[in-house]
């Protein structure tokens, strides 16, 4: 299976700015020499706590933002170097959906305004054929064709977030960032639309990076995990390698904390030293040894390489 999508180094910083004029006093590492590769008809889960750089790297893929440093490849191009004409081009191929479903709608549009929009903009379908491909659309998500008439405020939280996938998918793109789809809904509406997702990647040989901070659910939908922490991917493995036998610390402190359906089973919590280190000010050596309770001397002196310690699991840490 080749590869759809490479990231390599990918850096954002923004500038911290004081005084008058504005002069730029340090920098807030969002994302930290990023890199990871997709397959086609692949999944890979992006997880980490708020604030690790999980959705910059979403959009700095899509190129909703420019990049400090780094490359990112679709279908062997790097879109960086893509003039005006190409980017719009990519647009059709790669598209994200949005955590917040009603923030990321238009609420002066009916359904089948926003999706005739998109389909007249791209130039997709036919006029004659606009209806019956909107009405495709929507079925293809789970919803009715009297839904193309109703505004957003009319539609339930899970219907808003199928409105938000639909739309994706109006313009039959390869590849979809789906930036915490699932954490604005309740639990059994998050299971519909993860299934719904599976149901669309194996009918139109779809490709996702999935981001959540929720490992079950990341486990649940992606072939592979990657976990982030300040900017920095700290592991990467296939969903059952790294959740059955996670290496770094920081990747055993999240799964820890994932509660248990069996009260006779005991997980042991893992406990953490101090607070989030701010990413204008990251520590030196590993960026996880401040509150890391396995730290070693070099640690604090050495950042460690992403490097590969059985075949497809990576781990950034010394005590691998």
């Amino acid at each position: 299976m080749s590869t759809l999508l490479e990231v390599k180094n990918l850096k954002k910083y923004f500038p911290i700015k004081k005084g008058v004029f504005s002069k730029t006093i340090g920098h807030i590492k969002a994302v930290d020499g990023v890199s990871f590769s997709i397959k086609k008809g692949e999944t890979l889960g992006l997880a980490g706590e708020s604030g690790c750089g999980k959705t910059t790297t979403g959009r700095l893929i899509l190129r909703l933002m420019d990049k400090t440093e780094g490359q990112v490849y679709f279908e062997e191009k790097d879109i960086f170097k893509l003039d005006c004409k190409s980017l719009r081009n990519l647009r059709k191929k790669m598209q994200i959906i949005f955590q917040d479903p009603y923030g990321s709608l238009n609420p002066r549009l009916t359904v089948g305004s926003m999706l005739e929009e998109i389909l007249k903009v791209h130039k997709l379908c036919k006029k004659n054929l606009l209806k019956d491909r909107i009405v495709e659309i929507l079925e293809n998500v789970g919803l009715f064709p009297d839904h193309i008439k109703r505004y957003p405020h009319e539609f339930s939280g899970g219907q808003r977030q199928r409105i938000g996938i639909a739309r994706a998918l109006a313009v039959n793109p390869k590849f979809i960032v789906c930036d915490e789809p699932v954490s604005a809904l309740d639990v059994s509406i998050q299971a519909q639309i993860i299934n719904l997702l599976k149901h669309l990647q194996k009918k139109l040989h779809l490709t996702y990076l999935f981001i959540a901070h929720d490992i079950p659910v990341v486990k649940h939908i992606s072939n592979n995990i990657a976990v982030m922490y300040l900017g920095k991917l700290v592991e990467i493995a296939d969903s059952k390698t790294l959740c059955d036998n996670p290496v770094h610390p920081y990747t055993k402190l999240l799964l820890s904390c994932i509660p248990t359906p069996d009260p006779t089973i005991k997980r042991k919590k893992i406990n953490l030293e101090g607070d989030v280190p701010s990413p204008s000010n990251p520590p030196s050596g590993c960026y996880f040894h401040p509150r890391c309770s396995f730290k070693k001397a070099e640690c604090s002196e050495f950042s460690p390489e992403l490097a590969e310690i059985t075949p497809g699991h990576f781990v950034s840490c010394h005590l691998k």
